[in-house]
């Protein structure tokens, strides 16, 4: 899974933060777009672009955009 193209895509998850804003060491927690949906966002292009599921605790439990690639990655 190529580090890039997986940040690309978890910043299309966010509608209104400029993708330039994340980074692989963002707290997404800590965006203001963050929300219960876009975390459903998250779990959906695991699923749908990298065939991996994760569950809504799992991805609460990571801190930062490179957590959540780990994560993925990992699975």
């Amino acid at each position: 899974m190529d580090k890039n193209q997986f940040l690309a895509n978890f910043a299309d998850q966010f509608d209104d933060t400029d993708a330039s804003e994340i980074t692989m060491s963002t707290e997404f927690h800590e965006l203001d777009e963050w929300s219960s949906l876009t975390g459903m966002g998250v779990i959906a292009l695991a699923k749908t672009e990298y065939g991996k599921a994760i569950t809504g605790a799992e991805l609460k439990a990571c801190v930062t955009v490179e957590d959540v690639f780990n994560l993925i990655n990992n699975k």
